[in-house]
């Protein structure tokens, strides 16, 4: 199994219409794809960031690298234009791909 890792770092003025925008519009979206088998919505406790902004995790899981990659090609680039169209800037996103060992 692989994990699709999107982190999220936005100011906390944002963040619960971001959450609202995540849960009811984009991962929706995403999970449209068929290309995923279920996720998760992560908020990070601890880091290195100030009190004005806050991090989320978002990971999406799915079979295998081939499945990521079909996503990544055929999916990916026009939801991450959808993203960037509503938030531009304000929110800063980078991803990571783990396996699931155990």
């Amino acid at each position: 199994m692989i994990v699709y890792n999107v982190t999220c770092n936005m100011l906390k003025s944002i963040s619960s219409e971001w959450l609202d925008w995540m849960k009811n519009e984009h991962i929706p979206e995403v999970m449209q794809t068929g290309c995923f088998i279920s996720f998760k919505i992560l908020k990070l406790l601890s880091n290195e960031s100030t009190d004005e902004d806050i991090n989320y995790a978002i990971q999406y899981t799915c079979e295998n690298i081939d499945t990521l990659e079909r996503y990544r090609r055929d999916f990916g680039p026009i939801l991450m234009q959808k993203t960037i169209a509503k938030y531009g800037e304000s929110v800063f996103a980078y991803r990571s791909v783990l396996e699931i060992i155990d």
